[in-house]
């Protein structure tokens, strides 16, 4: 039997989302403009919006060309579609390199957008920048286990956590990261048994992807998710609608009504 949850009709904050550790468990999507970001408005907790729009929205083979410029505009266009989810900004390549870099980036995102969080990548070795922007009232959510953004250097999409000198290595980092002052934990693409693990050993709310069913909450991209990006599906991904065969069905009916001249009709046209 499926449980219907009743809309979200009230903000959502970080405190919210740390309210939730071990209990209600999150839900979290992307977005990456005010149409979609209205559509999930009130049905998620936690909107996401992540340098995967490079991929999805850009055509591009990987995230790392998304500029701190055009992650700003996706942004701002998100928050006036939604008004309830936690906005989280996903801090892209090369914006967040030391503690004073990543300080002044994030600082333009909260100053331009409306952003309430960001996300960075990395483990312990980017706990100083966590501190420095927790620090400074910018809240922060770390990302790690796979990478996106460290795919280059970690030769491709490869699970992480496997081996157990990668399971120590994980935890190590997550414990490092929420000492710095992480407000949750994204875990993608890692061992869902190490995932649980973290999320047993830490005190801050996990978010999986790729990472099983043993954490606090879980994110996909919307793309993904409803069908709309074609060129692979990842293990990880349930799809819940096929939207692109949804748009070329309605797209062939228009073709045909048009070349008919069933569209426009007397119902669609002013006297």
């Amino acid at each position: 039997m499926s449980i219907q949850s009743a809309p979200i009709q009230k903000k959502v904050t970080v405190k919210t989302i740390q309210a939730r550790k071990g209990k209600e468990p999150i839900t979290m999507l992307t977005a990456y403009d005010a149409l979609f970001a209205g559509i999930f408005d009130g049905e998620v907790e936690m909107i996401l919006v992540g340098d995967s729009l490079n991929m999805s929205f850009y055509g591009e083979a990987d995230t790392l060309s998304a500029t701190l410029e055009q992650m700003i505009y996706h942004t701002k266009a998100v928050c006036k579609g939604a008004k309830f989810p936690l906005i989280v900004f996903d801090m892209p390549f090369g914006t967040y390199t030391n503690s004073n870099q990543a300080l002044e980036s994030a600082t333009r995102v909260f100053k331009e957008t409306c952003a309430e969080a960001v996300k960075i990548e990395g483990g312990r070795e980017k706990a100083s920048i966590v501190k420095a922007l927790s620090e400074n009232g910018i809240a922060v959510i770390s990302h790690i286990g796979l990478k996106p953004q460290s795919v280059r250097a970690d030769g491709g999409y490869r699970v992480q956590g496997r081996s157990d000198e990668e399971a120590k290595s994980l935890i190590e980092d997550a414990l490092a990261l929420e000492e710095a002052g992480a407000f949750a934990l994204l875990l993608e693409g890692m061992s869902a048994k190490v995932a649980t693990e973290i999320t047993k050993r830490v005190k801050i709310p996990t978010i999986g992807i790729g990472a099983g069913n043993g954490t606090d909450g879980q994110v996909l991209v919307w793309s993904d998710m409803f069908g709309f990006f074609e060129a692979f599906k990842p293990k990880f991904v349930k799809r819940y609608l096929n939207g692109a065969e949804l748009i070329r069905k309605g797209l062939r009916e228009y073709r045909e009504d048009v070349k008919s001249r069933k569209f426009p009709d007397s119902e669609h046209s002013y006297q």
